[in-house]
């Protein structure tokens, strides 16, 4: 898997109640988590010629890696940390599915 992960910096920034209120609605929960996750291994070299990729949730994020590399609306801070079962990148901002 690919996982898009949020900084705890990213969680600050939702509006006041999001978090709480996502906390209590477990399909919201994970629709949001599955938004931030892609099936199969995807490295940063990838991700460079991607324009979007198909999540777990279902819907699509948007890549751009004109100027560094952005999904959706949130900037990579930190790419490539190796996992057991895939590749974790860090982001900036908290990506909300439609």
């Amino acid at each position: 898997f690919t996982v898009f992960a949020p900084t705890d910096a990213a969680f600050a920034k939702l509006p006041a109640g999001t978090l709480d209120a996502l906390l209590k609605d477990k399909a919201k929960l994970t629709q949001v988590l599955t938004y931030h996750v892609v099936a199969g291994k995807v490295m940063a070299s990838d991700v460079m010629k991607l324009k979007d990729a198909k999540t777990v949730e279902g819907q699509t994020v948007k890549i751009d890696a004109s100027n560094g590399v952005m999904i959706n609306k949130s900037k990579v801070v930190k790419a490539d940390i190796q996992a057991s079962n895939g590749v974790i990148h860090v982001i900036d901002t908290v990506v909300l599915p439609r």
